[in-house]
């Protein structure tokens, strides 16, 4: 800060509402200016005056950016990846298992602890800071992943047949031999050292929380702040990260999400990572510890939008929202990545609108905290399957991702206000969602594939997309009758594929028109065994193949989608499931840009959101619910009556 003002800080955060800040967790250098000398008046400052000011902390463990002194003194502290050496100067440039690193991280955690234990304004601990492997693949790392393999594979010869290493020579004869993972060319080998590189992760960060609960007291928290796979904004699955996996040592979720705003908000960045945060704990509330204030300037938000973007991390559970950041820095590399304040720290329309949404938070927060949601619909993920899609894609130079395939089929759900939790490979109790969404589970052992048919025969529905049940957990291909193992539960099987190019669906299947039938990417040529046909590709070659098929297993049905449909035709395919399921009502009769969301309060009563994601003012009939009162403006609201919508607008509704 260019001058002292935290006094003044401090009233502009009681006046907007703010009552919990985060601090401390990219401050080392600061805490620890020298080797072993130690420095927490920054600190102590700022837990007084905000215990006296009646706002609450989070300490954040400061692990994620290493001081100048710390490199100076181990280089080797610096981690080696794919692309060579990091060099200082960036955060998150260290090898997370280097021996040196860790005894410092230890060192700096356990003195903070020792000395903020006992603050009364401390709430709770975030540990590291949107963690991850960082690509960390230097001689240290290489030797883990061996003994890794050891205990795995037991013998070089297991390791030669599950992963195909003839090819090319790559073949191992001897442990001393294996070669460094940075330049393998092998895809299987490559998936396991990325499963390798999350576990490591997942253990950096349990022994964090472990060495932060010695200290911390009952009533505390420990928590993580997750990241998501980043398009210039919070966008996909994080492929460097087992969320499932390391938020088990975590007492609450933690995430940051960051959207498109403007005329380009949706609400869908925030309604995923919501999904993700509150799925990562079993359905239990989150914490949105980042999201944007003003950001960079294609964030700044229109007027309205702030607050509806507040209501809507709420609306999917979420139980605090923090803006990143308070101030808008004047120096290095975050100068114009906004945050409430602007660089004069003078109220501004952002700031303004802020200030309703904790008079708002304050007036209803007891009845919209810790909102409980059941949903019937679960999207099937894997880090597994995104690993070894990544590597193949849709062939040679092309940049789709596995993202590419996921997102497309969340964004259709959304916008049709299906609400949907996510599972993954770990997950249990499958059979309490009527309908699972499976996008291209290209690497998945037949454990799993055969827990996905028994759930279908079972009852259940699964949709399924093209490159589904193709290769084992190892990325090498099935050579059953594709799609492997599913193909019996799918009543289809293919075995060519081709890039689509001047082809469309006969017949215009899902009455959309004929130029909204797009099928992009990938196709594969399907041939019905028991099932029907949902539609046909139009093409003089490949019109006698199926495209989408339907088929009855046991109780339940499976879907199968053999190509990537453009976003109408998605949604179109995904209703068809969703009505086949039981799962259209009432909530369906509104489509995005009108977004609908509900869930349980702690008194037991529904509340229902809806929000407006445009520029034009929207009336709807409300259907969904029963009788209530509009909490914001304690206004009745009666069922089937008239409800009006301004731009960027959104109504909350307490049910009697």
């Amino acid at each position: 800060m260019p001058y002292d003002r935290l006094d003044k800080d401090i009233k502009m955060m009681k006046d907007a509402g703010i009552n919990v800040v985060r601090i401390a967790e990219s401050t080392w250098s600061t805490e620890e200016p020298q080797d072993n000398v130690f420095d927490f008046s920054h600190i102590d400052r700022v837990l007084d005056a905000m215990h006296k000011a009646g706002i609450k902390v989070i300490i954040g463990t400061p692990t994620y950016a290493v001081p100048a002194w710390l490199v100076k003194k181990y280089p080797e502290i610096l981690a080696t990846t794919q692309m060579g050496k990091n060099q200082y100067g960036t955060r998150q440039n260290m090898d997370i298992t280097n021996k040196d690193y860790l005894f410092h991280a230890e060192r700096i955690i356990r003195k903070i602890m020792e000395h903020v234990k006992d603050h009364p304004a401390i709430i709770g601990y975030q540990v590291d800071n949107e963690t991850k492997h960082y690509g960390t693949a230097g001689a240290n790392v290489q030797a883990q992943f061996v003994q890794y393999l050891k205990n795995k594979f037991k013998t070089t010869e297991a390791i030669n047949k599950a992963f195909g290493l003839d090819y090319w020579s790559n073949r191992i004869n001897s442990w001393e031999e294996f070669p460094s993972m940075v330049g393998t060319i092998n895809a299987g080998l490559k998936s396991e050292f990325s499963k390798f590189q999350r576990g490591l992760v997942t253990d950096f960060l349990s022994w964090q929380a472990a060495i932060v609960r010695e200290y911390k007291k009952p009533e505390q928290f420990v928590t993580q702040n997750f990241d998501f796979d980043w398009r210039g904004y919070s966008y996909g699955i994080q492929g460097d990260v087992d969320h499932f996996a390391a938020s088990k040592a975590m007492d609450i979720a933690g995430v940051d999400i960051y959207h498109p705003t403007q005329d380009h908000l949706t609400g869908t960045e925030i309604s995923f990572g919501g999904d993700m945060a509150r799925s990562m704990k079993n359905g239990q509330n989150y914490l949105v510890i980042e999201t944007e204030a003003q950001g960079f300037p294609q964030w700044v938000p229109y007027a309205g939008q702030l607050r509806l973007q507040a209501f809507s991390h709420i609306a999917s559970g979420a139980n605090m929202l923090e803006y990143w950041h308070w101030h808008s820095i004047h120096n290095s590399a975050e100068t114009y990545w906004k945050g409430l304040l602007s660089h004069d720290f003078q109220p501004n329309p952002t700031y303004n609108e802020a200030m309703t949404i904790g008079r708002d938070f304050k007036k209803i927060g007891s009845k919209i905290a810790s909102l409980k949601k059941t949903n019937e619909v679960a999207v099937l993920f894997s880090n597994e399957a995104q690993t070894a899609f990544n590597a193949f894609s849709f062939g040679w130079g092309a940049k789709e991702q596995y993202n590419d395939v996921l997102r497309p089929m969340y964004d259709a759900l959304y916008k049709m206000n299906v609400g949907v939790d996510f599972i993954d490979p770990s997950s249990v109790n499958i059979e309490k969602y009527k309908l699972i969404i499976v996008p291209a589970l290209y690497a998945a052992p037949d454990a799993l594939l055969q827990k996905l048919n028994v759930y279908a025969k079972n009852g259940g529905h699964i949709i399924y997309t093209f490159k589904s049940g193709f290769s084992d957990e190892n990325v090498t291909v099935r050579n059953t009758v594709q799609p492997g193992i599913i193909n019996e539960a799918a009543g289809v099987s293919y075995s060519q594929f081709v890039i689509p190019e001047n082809v469309s669906l006969k017949d215009d299947p899902f009455q959309l028109g004929k130029d909204k039938n797009e099928i992009k990417y990938w196709m594969e040529l399907l041939t019905p065994t028991t099932a029907k046909v949902l539609a046909k590709y139009d093409h003089p070659q490949w019109n006698n193949y199926a495209a989408v098929t339907q088929n009855n297993y046991g109780k339940g049905t499976v879907t199968y989608i053999g190509f990537m449909p453009g976003d109408n035709l998605m949604e179109k395919i995904l209703e068809g499931s969703l009505k086949e399921a039981g799962l259209w009502n009432e909530d369906q009769k509104l489509h995005f840009p009108l977004i609908t969301k509900s869930g349980i309060n702690n008194q037991g009563k529904t509340i229902r959101y809806f929000f407006n994601y445009s520029a034009q003012a929207k009336t709807f009939i409300y259907t969904q619910g029963k009788n209530g009162t509009n909490l914001l403006s304690s206004e009745k609201v009666i069922k089937n009556s008239e409800v009006n919508l301004a731009p960027w607008g959104m109504l909350v509704i307490e049910e009697n």
